[in-house]
């Protein structure tokens, strides 16, 4: 009878903790008696007040209560099917766990209302960081690429070109409420003010807010903003720049022989070329010919030609795809080419190999006419099956058919062309289904993903 009446109280319990969660994921009013009652239940597990106070981060809460370190390390995860606890047999463990997992929520998807100030969006990207942690995906100590200078036991930030929650409803869930925050951010003040501004972690969410800002910044405050966006390019190009190093560009040309030198001589080749010579009795292989690896590749560079739709709903992959263009721009025998467009194009080129000083001449939104970028693209072909164009847009355009008989002239040529959908961190990307479709046919289906897979498809190209 006592083990029943236990087990029923700690279910009780964890079901007052949820009904407090509810209340304040719904509505910002307390409610006084679901407080008080949880206030108990928490100092009756031996967990600390302040995990009730939604006022307090993270990363305080870790600083203040060290022994909570590990206590949110993959609590979101779902249990494997053998670990989970019957309804009927809920303990003191579940009623820690609801405590836990109430705080991580409230802080996260709680935000309030009104002016905030860097120290809360500060805050709130850690916050979002320990939740990806807790979810099992990322987010570990020291901060993500996306931003964060968190050390210790911070979890960096939620956000920008670091670790991302697998879930890509859960990941644009983040990413809004990340931009609201920032909305709601008198952001000009904050960049005017040094000792604010340092308060800020770069994001995509406030780099969005500061190239769409960027022509009403000037002085201390435009200063700061650029300090910011090189932060978060440097951070996010260091990110690619892993996933590019190993690209080796151009194929072998077996129509040149090889070197007759000691660093090209094929060891595995001769020795097996040669094994009829091997004598028994001297125990010795004779070697009569030998074999060398042919080095010479082609000359001719491959040609890159980005073409990036940013129009308001692409930041993101305008973003991305700048960084990634001029990582691929450093590269041997590379020659690569960065055209943006709206309802005009722009030739970024010239600026390729700098992608902060190439954001800073972007001009974010307007409208989707993929043609405009087709007159820049077009007199850059010079060698079909040496050119690679990479199209990254969502493909809601003006001029619809007349753009696909063009993207088609292009890949009859001899093009190697590459629809892509999202450039992204989450991979979460809307395509126009007409066009998916059109390419899926073409036999050039849509890339919609994270970033890693349109480096694979580049480097098969290059290699």
């Amino acid at each position: 009878m006592t083990e029943e009446f236990t087990t029923n109280a700690d279910a009780n319990r964890r079901q007052v903790l949820y009904w407090r969660l509810m209340s304040r994921l719904f509505s910002a009013d307390e409610q006084p008696s679901l407080e008080t009652a949880s206030m108990a239940i928490v100092d009756d597990i031996g967990l600390p007040p302040a995990l009730l106070d939604p006022g307090v981060s993270m990363n305080n809460l870790m600083q203040r209560f060290p022994e909570l370190d590990g206590a949110f390390d993959g609590l979101l995860a779902p249990p494997p099917d053998d670990q989970a606890v019957p309804e009927g047999e809920i303990g003191a463990e579940e009623v820690r766990r609801a405590a836990l997992v109430s705080k991580l929520l409230i802080n996260v998807f709680c935000t309030g209302q009104g002016n905030v100030t860097a120290q809360q969006l500060s805050d709130w990207q850690a916050d979002a960081g320990w939740f990806r942690r807790a979810a099992g995906r990322g987010g570990a100590s020291g901060g993500s690429s996306g931003g964060g200078e968190g050390g210790g036991r911070q979890a960096g930030t939620g956000s920008g070109g670091g670790p991302s929650f697998g879930d890509a409803d859960v990941n644009a869930a983040l990413n809004a409420i990340e931009g609201d925050l920032v909305s709601r951010m008198r952001l000009r003040e904050v960049l005017a003010d040094p000792n604010l501004a340092r308060q800020l972690t770069p994001s995509m969410s406030l780099i969005e807010q500061l190239l769409r800002d960027k022509s009403n910044l000037s002085g201390v405050a435009l200063a700061n903003a650029k300090k910011l966006i090189k932060r978060f390019v440097d951070e996010v190009a260091e990110v690619l720049k892993t996933q590019v190093e190993k690209t080796t560009v151009g194929v072998i040309d077996r129509s040149v022989p090889p070197k007759r030198v000691f660093r090209n001589l094929d060891l595995e080749r001769t020795i097996w070329k040669n094994l009829t010579n091997w004598s028994p009795e001297d125990e010795r292989l004779y070697v009569d010919k030998l074999f060398y690896k042919r080095t010479a590749r082609r000359t001719t560079p491959a040609r890159l030609i980005v073409v990036v739709d940013q129009s308001g709903s692409m930041v993101d992959s305008m973003v991305n795809c700048t960084i990634l263009a001029s990582i691929f721009a450093g590269l041997p025998k590379v020659d690569v080419h960065l055209i943006a467009y709206d309802t005009t194009a722009i030739d970024l080129t010239p600026w390729v190999g700098d992608p902060f000083e190439t954001l800073l001449r972007t001009n974010l939104g307007g409208g989707t006419d993929g043609t405009v970028a087709l007159e820049l693209a077009k007199p850059k072909v010079e060698s079909p099956k040496d050119t690679v164009v990479v199209w990254i847009s969502d493909y809601y355009e003006w001029k619809t058919e007349e753009l696909w008989r063009e993207f088609e002239a292009l890949h009859r040529s001899g093009v190697r062309f590459i629809p892509v959908g999202s450039v992204t961190s989450g991979g979460a990307g809307v395509v126009n289904p007409w066009f998916r479709q059109k390419f899926k046919d073409l036999g050039t289906p849509v890339l919609s993903g994270r970033i890693k897979k349109l480096v694979f498809e580049l480097k098969k190209f290059l290699t």
